[in-house]
């Protein structure tokens, strides 16, 4: 018998491409970022603290791809407002006084000389130390550490009154920027949580790190996984509306100060 014979041509790479398609929106002229994805099963818009983006898999047309762009313009109009919030807020600049965003407040923030950067709080706000010859690099990374700092500090308050029925706790956390999720927890029982969450209201962090906990006893999504969420944080719903309301606005607004000058 013969046997089959292998394939001497290999099949065409499945390489993302990318390009920029033009619209007019309201009488402006909007970059919609186009993207060609192998992966990708359907046409889809969507919009983030990037801007937006239409993606295409590989058997739909350019022409299909503009048409569906052109029929969702309302919808694209109303989510790029959805930032207008976001780009309106001031980016921290050094020297110049402002507010920073802690735990669904805005703190008054001020500046001053000191050996070292670090930020503290106190009764009258945010204070921002930064020694002389801190480069921008070192504003942001001060930033940056300063929010994990205090996501860390929410955590392991919150963490023990959670503990008990589960299987084991968490084997490690990672805080990080998230683009699209709020936290993960890998099989190794690792956990990754968005740093944004602690630029928003307390409540609505801990009901991520609670979302993610249960999943310690089910590993999906499934009704028996929301009734591990519901038992311990009845009111996950309300938070998940936050989200639902403001989680894109927490996303920009964090990539928006890590950008501080």
């Amino acid at each position: 018998m013969f046997k089959p014979v292998r394939r001497l041509i290999a099949p065409p790479s499945q390489v993302v491409e990318r390009d920029c398609v033009r619209v007019q929106l309201e009488g402006r002229e909007i970059a919609v970022l186009r993207v060609r994805d192998p992966r990708a099963r359907r046409i889809k818009l969507s919009v983030d603290e990037r801007g937006a983006r239409l993606t295409l898999p590989l058997r739909a047309s350019l022409i299909s791809g503009e048409r569906f762009l052109h029929a969702h313009l309302d919808w694209l109009s109303m989510q790029l407002s959805r930032y207008q919030q976001v780009d309106a807020f001031p980016a921290l600049q050094r020297g110049v006084p402002g507010q920073l965003p802690l735990r669904g407040a805005l703190l008054p923030l001020s500046w001053h000389e000191g050996r070292y950067a670090r930020i503290d709080i106190t009764d009258e706000g945010a204070q921002f130390y930064v020694p002389t010859g801190l480069g921008d690099a070192g504003l942001r990374r001060t930033l940056k550490e300063f929010y994990e700092a205090q996501a860390r500090a929410d955590v392991g308050r919150w963490l023990p009154n959670y503990l008990h029925g589960l299987p084991r706790a968490p084997a490690r956390l990672r805080l990080k920027v998230m683009s699209s999720q709020w936290g993960s927890l890998a099989p190794d029982s690792s956990m990754a949580l968005d740093l944004a969450l602690v630029l928003g209201r307390s409540s609505a962090f801990e009901y991520v790190l609670v979302h993610e906990l249960c999943h310690l006893v089910q590993a999906n999504h499934s009704p028996a996984f929301w009734a591990e969420v519901e038992q311990r944080f009845p009111a996950w719903r309300d938070e998940r509306s936050y989200f639902h309301e403001h989680g894109r606005q927490l996303k920009a607004q964090l990539r928006r100060l890590l950008h501080a000058e």
